[in-house]
């Protein structure tokens, strides 16, 4: 079986001024259909440039990018703009969202920069996305009506409203109270056990348990890649801290 995403001898050098920054140096990295996978290291170990480069955001300097089966490389603008926008949905630490706009116009917003229609019915398809995390009810709301972790689902059902097979975050908890990452934590890997390829990039070790599979970076290098055979179940955490809750408003 291939794997949906498979990079080799990846480099990216960045120039500021006369100073050659290399980002990464010579990754290979494979990963398959319906894994949920977290990325860590430091600040300057080049985890949000390796997830850059399989997110279609940034060009690698040099080595080979396929994304299911597709050489990446080859691509032209437009092509591998179309690729981004069917194939991938972004998760940001920031959550990004219109203040004055309502959680299902927000969620309908890439649908209109998807050049080939594929949904046919926009409104409908972002109501879908907003079930699918658990916000029927506060789709009509505008962000500030929303607390910060119905704001993140709010842009994760955005993520998902292009029907990707492949979803990318970037320190998605990083704005997140404990409590509050554990539920996105619980709704990424709900979303995972429906089939969505997931990658998380994060220096949080505690929330890095909550994956299937654990790449350490450092200075542009893969420094280990761990799997992890019993990921911790963010619904059973979230439910302790429910009990912990309860038993102190005693």
């Amino acid at each position: 079986m291939k794997p949906v995403i498979s990079i080799k001898e990846i480099t990216k050098i960045y120039h500021v001024g006369e100073i050659q920054v290399h980002a990464l140096r010579g990754v290979d990295l494979a990963v398959q259909s319906g894994e949920f996978l977290s990325i860590m290291g430091a600040s300057g170990s080049g985890k949000s440039t390796l997830m850059n480069v399989i997110g279609c955001l940034d060009v690698p300097t040099s080595g080979s990018y396929h994304l299911d089966d597709i050489d990446v490389s080859s691509l032209s603008r437009d092509a591998y703009a179309d690729i981004r926008n069917e194939k991938i949905g972004f998760v940001f630490q920031g959550f990004n969202l219109l203040p004055r706009t309502s959680a299902l116009e927000n969620v309908e917003l890439p649908l209109f920069y998807d050049r080939r229609h594929r949904i046919k019915n926009p409104q409908h398809a972002a109501r879908e996305a907003l079930e699918r995390v658990g916000l029927a009810d506060r789709m009509h709301h505008v962000p500030s009506q929303l607390s910060g972790g119905q704001q993140q689902r709010v842009a994760i059902a955005r993520a998902l409203v292009n029907q990707p097979s492949i979803l990318l975050a970037d320190e998605p908890t990083g704005n997140l109270d404990s409590r509050t990452s554990i539920e996105v934590m619980s709704v990424f890997q709900e979303l995972n056990g429906q089939g969505i390829t997931v990658l998380l990039v994060t220096h949080e070790e505690d929330i890095s348990q909550y994956t299937k599979r654990i790449v350490y970076m450092r200075d542009g290098h893969i420094l280990r890649d761990q799997k992890i055979e019993k990921p911790v179940s963010a619904r059973q955490d979230l439910e302790k801290k429910m009990e912990e809750a309860d038993a102190a408003a005693l």
